[in-house]
């Protein structure tokens, strides 16, 4: 498990974009945090980190934005607004989880049925107005990524 504290949304877009460059096709990560906690800044860093040019919007209403890759497609979801797995069986999205594809979900909690077993969680805690603490939580036998040490923040390896 890996901690680093940022001190703005650029520092946290930052640890985004460095998290992208050792992500791989199939790979699901897990952005939970309370609202506000950075979860959408975090995916934009990892965007950016895709080398992604067009603005990384929450898919809040559309449960699922898709975007191309030169490497593979990211599927960045929010589930905020759904019930349960259901909905998401019913529409068809559950398909988008994993595969050829980098899935990104906010809000995973509401479908927990869908999450494969190995995966990473990236838990966002606001400490202040602007300080978040992000801790990475591989599950399951999601592998060890290490992130370089001239990341510029404070980091604790637990």
């Amino acid at each position: 498990m890996l901690q680093y504290v940022t001190k703005s949304k650029a520092e946290t877009r930052q640890l985004g974009q460095r998290l992208a460059q050792g992500l791989r096709a199939g790979d699901v990560v897990l952005l939970t945090g309370p609202l506000g906690a950075g979860k959408s800044e975090f995916a934009r860093g990892v965007a950016l980190g895709l080398k992604i040019m067009t603005a990384l919007t929450s898919p809040t209403f559309t449960l699922l934005n898709v975007y191309q890759t030169d490497r593979f497609p990211l599927h960045h979801f929010d589930w905020y607004r759904i019930n349960d797995a259901e909905e998401l069986y019913a529409a068809g999205l559950d398909e988008y989880v994993g595969g050829d594809s980098l899935t990104l979900i906010e809000w995973h909690e509401r479908a927990p049925e869908l999450l494969p077993p190995d995966c990473l969680e990236v838990l966002l805690q606001p400490l202040d107005e602007n300080d978040r603490r992000i801790t990475f939580l591989p599950r399951g036998r999601f592998r060890y990524l290490d992130f370089p040490a001239e990341i510029d923040m404070e980091r604790d390896e637990c």
